[in-house]
């Protein structure tokens, strides 16, 4: 019992932190604008619920695009990183 108490608590933890963590990116780039500094944005990845929202893409688009080639990432885990730099590469590269 006190093994699955500890099983929850870390899914718990790593759900937040999973919230937390564009968060704070975010936090930094503003942060970043106030004091006029420039933050490097290939160290900014967005996760698969970031693309979702900024592009309004499905979970089944993202999953082709990564099997296609046309959507550059990383895995961690179970978790697929792609980096913003590269993101906005592809979008100015496919501008009309």
């Amino acid at each position: 019992m006190a093994k699955q108490g500890k099983e929850n608590k870390f899914s718990y933890l790593a759900a937040i932190k999973q919230l937390l963590d564009p968060l704070y990116t975010r936090l930094e780039k503003i942060d970043g604008k106030i004091r006029g500094e420039k933050i490097n944005e290939s160290t900014y990845y967005y996760r698969n619920e970031d693309l979702k929202k900024l592009f309004g893409l499905s979970n089944n688009t993202i999953i082709k695009y990564r099997q296609t080639g046309i959507l550059p990432y990383t895995k961690l885990g179970d978790i697929y990183l792609y980096e913003a730099i590269k993101i906005k590469k592809i979008l100015s590269e496919n501008e009309q």
